[in-house]
């Protein structure tokens, strides 16, 4: 890898973090109040694990998406669609905070966290012939979400 391939990783890091602060700015108004009042399993994770899981997540988005990028450049059109795959996902993932927190909508979160799944299944697999690294740094992502998913199902059911 070149030396100034590495001055690209702020910048996916920072694109992945941008996801992160638009759903935080919509989670900060509700999750104290509207969130503490709904009904949920009895299996949703404490509160104070979100942060941090999410915060590792975010971190290995970005370098996975740095890693297809900088590794992939002999295959330019599959790169061109792999990074199109990631973009749609931190789109998705930003707004399923929109929907389940700013707009206290369970079932358009759900809607949307079902395409977010999917647009991180197909982002990895586009990932994977670029950099098989990049893959396996999603693959925590996806399974927290299909996790999250199940957890949006459960809420968006009991709260109907």
């Amino acid at each position: 890898m070149k030396p100034k391939q590495y001055l690209l990783l702020p910048i996916f890091l920072l694109a992945s973090f941008g996801a992160a602060a638009i759903g935080g700015l919509a989670t900060s108004g509700s999750v104290n109040t509207w969130y503490q009042e709904i009904a949920r399993p009895t299996w949703t994770p404490p509160d104070f694990l979100f942060g941090p899981v999410w915060t590792v997540l975010y971190i290995l988005i970005g370098i996975a998406g740095w890693l297809a990028f900088t590794r992939g450049a002999a295959r330019p059109r599959l790169r061109a669609l792999a990074m199109t795959a990631f973009a749609a996902q931190l789109l998705a993932n930003a707004l399923w905070s929109i929907f389940f927190f700013g707009l206290q909508s369970p079932f358009l979160a759900l809607l949307d966290i079902a395409l977010l799944w999917v647009l991180i299944g197909a982002t990895l697999l586009l990932f994977r012939p670029l950099s098989p690294a990049s893959a396996l740094l999603l693959l925590p992502y996806w399974l927290w979400v299909g996790f999250a998913a199940v957890l949006n199902a459960a809420i968006w059911a009991m709260n109907r």
